[in-house]
């Protein structure tokens, strides 16, 4: 603000990292309500992010025609379509929330699990990026245009609906569970939603963490909370 005297010109930022970078730093860097503290650094990982996601589109290979079926054949696959489920729901209601530096966040997972899944299905890998491109547009409108048309549409984004999610690729077939030893927390566990307490025992006391707060000894008791966590007394 010019009270505070810390106004930047926009021109000389936007001429060196074009204005999607600007306007991705500004609402990435912190919420809506706080001041912004402008940094060079900033703007270059803002850049770089820019570039990132160019490049996942630009040289993605072997993708089908727009509007092809996702059906994921395999774990990757379906993790990625997982993924990008997640961040429609995610990136929407943050939106709608005025959230914006949260709904960047969830953008930023979601391009980390495209680049991780060089394997995934092909339309599964389309959705993704599909998905990836639609929830940056309004925030990186110019990047979201030409990325559309590398996926080869001929419509704009500002045509296209706003993409939706299945409900049900919102609940992940894990769970993470805390183990503790003695009230102390040793390690976690990642066992199937629906597994039975047998199961989350055995895995909790196969956790390298709880094997040296053992120490070969055997314990006591083990109490398994369903869905969230094992105390093991010794």
């Amino acid at each position: 603000s010019k009270s505070k005297k810390n106004v930047i010109a926009p021109e000389a930022i936007i001429s060196d990292y074009g204005a999607d970078t600007i306007r991705w730093f500004m609402l990435s860097d912190t919420p809506p309500e706080r001041d912004i503290e402008w940094t060079d650094a900033g703007a270059e990982g803002c850049w770089r992010f820019v570039q990132r996601v160019w490049r996942l589109v630009s040289e993605a290979e072997g993708l089908p025609a727009p509007g092809t079926k996702a059906a994921p054949s395999d774990d990757v696959s379906k993790a990625l379509r997982q993924s990008a489920h997640k961040a429609i729901a995610a990136v929407t209601d943050d939106l709608a929330g005025l959230r914006f530096n949260r709904a960047v966040a969830q953008l930023y997972m979601l391009s980390n699990a495209i680049a991780d899944a060089p394997k995934a299905d092909a339309a599964v890998r389309r959705e993704a990026l599909e998905a990836l491109v639609l929830l940056s547009a309004p925030m990186m409108p110019h990047l979201a245009e030409e990325c559309w048309r590398s996926l080869g549409h001929q419509n704009f984004v500002a045509q296209t609906p706003w993409p939706s999610f299945d409900p049900a690729l919102l609940k992940s077939d894990t769970v993470t569970i805390a183990v503790q030893v003695n009230g102390k927390r040793r390690g976690e566990v990642v066992v199937a939603r629906d597994a039975d307490n047998k199961t989350v025992e055995a895995a909790a006391l196969a956790e390298e963490g709880v094997k040296r707060a053992l120490d070969g000894a055997t314990p006591k008791k083990v109490i398994v909370v369903p869905g969230r966590i094992v105390n093991i007394v010794a």
